[in-house]
């Protein structure tokens, strides 16, 4: 398991600034590291325990940037819920629970420990396993396209506002049952301030993940690949993953998907005959946070 030697746990833990924290269960993941949890796991040299983990992300005092992963998911989640409420709470991770401390981030931090030089690279003989860095956002790819669909979740508003609903041409007959569920052309979309840019949506993309995702009916994917969160409403969120795709949606409403073939583009798929009954049934499967 990479970055587990005894030096360079203490490196990272006796001398660790936090700066903040993130949770790596199957529920609640960072999406940069995977399409489902396993897959996360692995990204970073982590065996998918059920119960999870919680990546602590702070500088030593020489100002290198660490994650420290830790088995005490329930203390990691207490102090996300403080810091969501604008309260104080120090996160200081007993050494038992530490499980690994790898050198860097896999996430951009904004923010800086005071007091001790800037974030940069842990010296190489200090760290036993790959750096790790957050995806490059002026490239597309998975971890980006991944990222889109994360901005897309937290604001569903605002993307949603972008879509004139009668701009669908709802098919009540899709092709081979693909369930097209009036993909819209020529529909506003982009990411990462590329909103309002035009683009005709590829069907055969989006026929293609529809039925990757409605084979995960029939057959469950990776824990993960599937996750439900809350939602106005009697409604709920949904994220799902596949090779090369990611798809958020509202189980009240219509979908967003993502290609790794399309850059940066966002392709909007309306409600129609077909999604609803799939929405629901992603959500059966779907895994929730605790």
């Amino acid at each position: 398991m990479a970055g587990t030697d005894e030096e360079a746990v203490a490196a990272a833990d006796d001398a660790l600034y936090v700066l903040t924290a993130v949770l790596l269960t199957p529920a609640q993941f960072p999406s940069v590291l995977g399409d489902d949890y396993p897959q996360a796991c692995a990204t970073l040299g982590l065996a998918p325990l059920a119960e999870g983990y919680g990546l602590v992300l702070g500088q030593d005092g020489a100002g290198a940037r660490w994650t420290v992963v830790i088995d005490d998911v329930s203390l990691v989640a207490v102090a996300i819920a403080s810091w969501d409420c604008g309260m104080e709470y120090d996160l200081s991770p007993d050494e038992r629970t530490v499980v690994a401390a790898l050198p860097g981030w896999p996430l951009a931090v904004a923010v800086a420990a005071p007091g001790v030089p800037a974030p940069h690279d842990p010296a190489p003989e200090a760290a036993d396993g790959p750096l790790l860095s957050p995806p490059d956002t002026d490239l597309w790819g998975p971890a980006q396209r991944r990222l889109g669909a994360d901005e897309i979740a937290l604001r569903w508003t605002m993307w949603r506002e972008q879509v004139d609903d009668a701009a669908f041409s709802t098919r009540d007959e899709a092709e081979d049952g693909a369930a097209q569920d009036g993909a819209a052309s020529g529909a506003e979309g982009g990411v990462a301030g590329e909103a309002g840019q035009e683009a005709d949506v590829p069907l055969t993309g989006v026929r293609r993940v529809l039925a990757e995702a409605r084979a995960y009916v029939e057959s469950p994917p990776p824990v993960g690949r599937v996750r439900s969160s809350f939602a106005p409403g009697d409604a709920r969120t949904l994220r799902a993953d596949g090779p090369g795709w990611s798809m958020v949606a509202r189980t009240d409403d219509m979908a967003f998907i993502l290609l790794d073939e399309e850059p940066g583009e966002v392709l909007p798929v309306g409600r129609g005959p077909e999604l609803p009954g799939l929405l629901q049934a992603l959500d059966k499967l779907a895994v929730r946070p605790s």
